[in-house]
């Protein structure tokens, strides 16, 4: 599996060799690299939750999301994921325009 992508943490716990919060942050950002963006925001949003104070910022640390990210999912999860159907990945309207076949004038 092409794992190249995938963030690095950069708390202070993986600078440490063999710490044991290393090998679960490389399994939550393997992870999170298969999440679309919505999941990707609600799952660390939730992680903050648990965490508490100071939870948005640490989590922007292991994952690489920004914290106004972060934030974001914890207001959409406040909201009970309003306006996100649950059978869609984009909402109505999201994505590329479409483009109109030309027809070269005659």
């Amino acid at each position: 599996m092409q794992e190249a992508n995938v963030h690095r943490c950069a708390c202070a716990d993986c600078q440490i060799d063999g710490h044991p919060n290393q090998e679960i942050h490389r399994l939550m950002n393997l992870f999170l690299w298969h999440l679309d963006e919505d999941h990707r925001r609600w799952f660390v949003a939730l992680e903050s939750l648990k965490i508490g104070h100071g939870g948005d910022r640490r989590l922007a640390l292991i994952t690489g999301l920004n914290v106004e990210t972060i934030r974001h999912g914890r207001r959409e999860l406040q909201n009970s994921l309003a306006g996100f159907a649950p059978d869609r990945i984009r909402r109505p309207g999201g994505g590329r325009r479409r483009l109109e076949k030309k027809t070269p004038p005659s």
